[in-house]
C-alpha cells in the first residue's frame, strides 16, 4: 500500500508522516494547511468544511496515482478534514516520500495544488458580524 487517502473530522500531520517515512526515501516533504486568524483583514472565529465525500475521495485517488507515477513517489498521504476548525487548527495534510528531496518537494506542490483546484470541499467563514460560503480552492 502506497496511499493513504482519508477525509475525517480529524487529522494530523504525525498520521501522514507516520504513512509515509519508509528507509528507501530520503526525500520526505509535508504539507499543512491550518486555519488562518483572520481573511481580508477580518478577524476568523472558525470554519466549517464539507464536501461530496464520493467525489472528493474519488479526485483525491486520481491525484495519489498520478503523483506516485509522474513524481517517482514511493508513498503520499493526503488528509483532509470535515466538520468545524478554530484558527491554528489543522484543515489538510499532503505527505510525500520519494527516493530524492527534489522529487518530494515537486511532488507535494502539486499534490496541494491539484487537490485545491479539482477536489469538491467547500469552507464556510466565521466573523464576527457574520459567515460566508467560500470553496475552498480558488
Amino acid at each position: 500500500m502506497n496511499k493513504l487517502i482519508k477525509i475525517d473530522s480529524n487529522v494530523t500531520v504525525q498520521q501522514a508522516l507516520d504513512f509515509v517515512e519508509t528507509p528507501d526515501c530520503g526525500g520526505v516533504v509535508v504539507f499543512s494547511g491550518n486555519v488562518r486568524d483572520n481573511t481580508k483583514g477580518k478577524k476568523v472565529n472558525k470554519l466549517f468544511f464539507e464536501c461530496y465525500e464520493p467525489m472528493a475521495l474519488s479526485e483525491m485517488e486520481k491525484i495519489a496515482d498520478y503523483t506516485i507515477e509522474h513524481f517517482g513517489v514511493r508513498r503520499i498521504a493526503m488528509l483532509h478534514i470535515v466538520g468545524e476548525k478554530l484558527p491554528g487548527e489543522v484543515v489538510v495534510v499532503i505527505a510525500v516520500a520519494a527516493p530524492h528531496r527534489a522529487a518530494a518537494f515537486d511532488a507535494c506542490e502539486y499534490a496541494i495544488d491539484i487537490l485545491k483546484e479539482t477536489v469538491p470541499i467547500w469552507k464556510k467563514e466565521y466573523f464576527e458580524d457574520g459567515e460566508i460560503w467560500v470553496a475552498a480552492h480558488p
